[in-house]
């Protein structure tokens, strides 16, 4: 197995190859300390801010994808093989503006400036992929971009107007897209790429396999994917996170394959990325998904790494075990493939030896009779922490509830099923009585705690009120009032 020392990438179409970098180095403080790039600005150091946004271009089976990513808890290691675009690259024809910031200039988007770079890329990366974008798509996109000044209002004419100021065909990105590819391929060599050293060791699986044997010679390393977590152990607790192993870039962990019988999603495939799959399948699945932080993070995190972490408050785990998900575990050659509920042991503890990694999740694809809904309570829409998140999934049989599987998190040490709840339902008729009969069993499976998310009572009344919420939503020609007064 061939070993690089070093990793390449392209900034701002310009290759770059550096050594003395570590596990924990992140790209804003290589952007603006190293190289001066102070464009991208430092707000919150934990991607809820999006002061920092850039793009980052990676190839995917031949193509090249830009996506906006927060570049404080993105690790510069994990940049091997990528195209790193900042603000300074932007540019018009001549000595204009570039379209998105004429289009901010125009109108009046901007005040203070701080928040405008991230702003701006944000915009530019939707703007790539719609010209022409709806209210909808422009908010999903500044999702993760907090203005403390100027207000919403004008960024948001500004996201309509840019088409007024170009084209995205004939944009630098677009005309410079094979030169670019053609690069980023030259760079791949199929090398195991080690840098840095003891508590800051970093290291680039060559492929999948290597990965396994990587995990061997290093248990205890800690698995980096899209860092949306880990990243904020650095930046947030100043750990040390080597030796660390970083899996991003893994073309086998980023498939995606629907078969007849279930949907299978590698390890490493992004929220963004894992979307349009899912919500086709289950389309009560799409609100919630806009509810998963920002665009940003949605960008960078995976669903692996959302259930690796054993977090009681991950968004995934309890709309995933609701609908009957599996995951598959990989020890060197051997893998296991075990119900999602039962990865979760205790509070920080999963079913996991040293050396293992989540390989894939497998998703049963819809079945009739089902009716499923997915909920997220946090204190912003697009928090990247939730109070409780709940998946309800049931089983209608000539008027009576056949079977039922129902999950929270927030309400116990890990997500959880909710047995008691579950018994309740189970037999009896589709009515709300039954789903009041379900609510008052919740107080037997879950004994939530108090944080500064929110107290006890507020977690337990919230998650009772979700099965009224559920029954309502499903006898209900008006949905939509239901969730504006819920």
């Amino acid at each position: 197995m061939p070993v690089r020392s070093e990793i390449r990438f392209l900034l701002n179409g310009v290759p770059v190859s550096a050594e003395t970098v570590g596990a924990s180095e992140t790209l804003l403080d290589y952007l603006r300390l190293n190289r001066r790039l102070t464009g991208t600005k430092e707000g919150c150091a934990e991607g809820d801010c999006g002061a920092c946004t850039v793009l980052v271009g990676r190839l995917h089976n031949g193509q090249l994808r830009y996506d906006a990513v927060n570049a404080c808890i993105r690790f510069l290691v994990s940049l091997d093989g990528c195209h790193v675009v900042t603000i300074e690259h932007l540019r018009g024809e001549g000595d204009a503006l570039h379209p998105v910031q004429q289009a901010m200039v125009e109108e009046h988007g901007s005040q203070c400036g701080f928040c405008t770079p991230g702003f701006v890329m944000s915009l530019y990366a939707l703007w790539m992929e719609v010209a022409e974008p709806s209210e909808m798509q422009i908010e999903t996109a500044l999702q993760g971009n907090l203005c403390r000044c100027t207000g919403y209002a004008p960024i948001v004419r500004a996201a309509h107007a840019i088409s007024r100021y170009g084209t995205p065909a004939a944009d630098f990105l677009a005309t410079e897209r094979a030169a670019v590819t053609a690069e980023l391929q030259k760079l791949r060599d199929g090398a195991r790429v080690v840098v840095g050293a003891g508590q800051d060791m970093a290291i680039l699986p060559a492929d999948v396999d290597d990965l396994a044997e990587v995990l061997l010679e290093h248990p205890k390393a800690t698995i980096v994917a899209g860092a949306t977590d880990v990243g904020l152990w650095v930046t947030k607790f100043l750990r040390p996170i080597g030796p660390a192993v970083f899996l991003g870039h893994l073309s086998e962990l980023k498939t995606i394959e629907r078969t007849d019988e279930a949907i299978t999603i590698g390890a490493g495939v992004s929220y963004s990325e894992a979307e349009d799959v899912l919500t086709s399948a289950y389309p009560h699945i799409a609100d919630y998904w806009s509810r998963i932080a920002g665009w940003q993070v949605r960008n960078m995190g995976t669903i692996g790494g959302n259930i690796a972490n054993g977090s009681p408050i991950g968004d995934t785990p309890p709309v995933l075990i609701a609908l009957g998900a599996t995951i598959t575990l990989r020890h060197g050659a051997h893998r296991r493939t075990l119900l999602l509920e039962d990865f979760f042991v205790d509070y920080g503890k999963q079913d996991r030896a040293e050396g293992e990694f989540v390989e894939a999740i497998h998703i049963p694809v819809p079945l009739s009779g089902w009716r499923h809904a997915a909920y997220k309570i946090s204190k912003r829409r697009d928090e990247d922490i939730s109070s409780v998140a709940a998946g309800i999934s049931v089983k209608i049989v000539d008027g009576l509830i056949s079977e039922a599987r129902i999950a929270f998190g927030g309400m116990a040490a890990t997500p959880k099923r909710a047995a008691r709840a579950e018994e309740a339902l189970i037999g009896q008729a589709w009515s709300g009585e039954s789903f009041e009969a379900a609510a008052s069993a919740l107080g037997k499976d879950f004994a939530p705690l108090t944080d500064w998310r929110a107290s006890s009572e507020y977690r337990m009344t919230v998650a009772q009120n979700l099965f009224r919420r559920f029954w309502l939503e499903q006898t209900s020609d008006d949905v939509a009032a239901i969730r504006l007064t819920a």
